[in-house]
């Protein structure tokens, strides 16, 4: 089974969530504030990490952006409930998924085991694994390794983004819907807004202007959804 970090200076809601994924056979590490999360995080990486918005020393949005600066691991937040504003930074800087507080065990197992599975699509052994790399002008995707690459220099994204660009890119110039989107990337039992595709697309406009300032293959048809122009 997958091994899980939990980041969160409630000492009582990680003893809980301990106790419950160790029954469900993950291997838990556990964290009270973000600054020593970031040092275990970084030295020796889980398979995926649920992260506290509001931490001392350093708070989960802040742990997540250093996180962000070199590795891709997978993060889903835990957020009060009336602090909206907190998905939009969240999904804007790399977040995978949210959920709110306070929520059953069961439905936090559930959108675990939906970001893992996204996460090992490609992994050898699986049987999606042999899929071949998507070119299109110059765009490589390997989705056997959730690979990119743009003009040959490598852009790295999270697995939402992976699946959000490969569902556009495998039909170029065909105009995606939101909701289209939310089906390649996320789970059927989970549901996302608007919102948190566009906070997508805005971020991986953003990676690749990185490596190409004029950068513009993906196209927004407001009110429609986007598409991928293969240049």
């Amino acid at each position: 089974m997958a091994t899980i970090a939990l980041v969160d200076d409630d000492e009582n809601i990680v003893a809980s969530l301990k106790m419950f994924f160790e029954a469900e056979g993950y291997t838990v590490k556990t964290y009270h504030d973000g600054l020593a999360a970031l040092s275990g995080l970084t030295e020796t990486p889980p398979d995926l990490a649920i992260l506290d918005v509001k931490m001392p020393k350093m708070d989960g949005m802040e742990l997540l952006r250093r996180l962000r600066q070199t590795s891709e691991l997978p993060v889903i937040f835990l957020t009060s409930k009336d602090e909206e504003i907190d998905e939009v930074i969240g999904f804007n800087i790399g977040a995978d998924d949210f959920v709110r507080k306070p929520c059953s065990n069961r439905l936090l197992s559930e959108r675990v085991k939906a970001v893992l599975r996204r996460s090992r699509a490609g992994e050898p052994g699986n049987e999606e694994g042999d899929q071949k790399p998507i070119v299109r002008g110059r765009l490589t995707l390997d989705p056997n390794r959730h690979a990119c690459s743009w003009d040959g220099d490598p852009v790295r994204l999270t697995v939402t983004e992976f699946l959000i660009l490969q569902s556009l890119a495998q039909r170029p110039g065909y105009v995606k819907s939101r909701d289209q989107l939310m089906d390649a990337a996320y789970d059927d039992q989970i549901y996302v807004d608007d919102r948190t595709i566009d906070s997508h697309i805005k971020r991986l406009r953003k990676k690749f202007r990185e490596v190409d300032d004029e950068f513009d293959a993906i196209e927004t048809l407001y009110g429609v959804g986007y598409r991928y122009n293969e240049s």
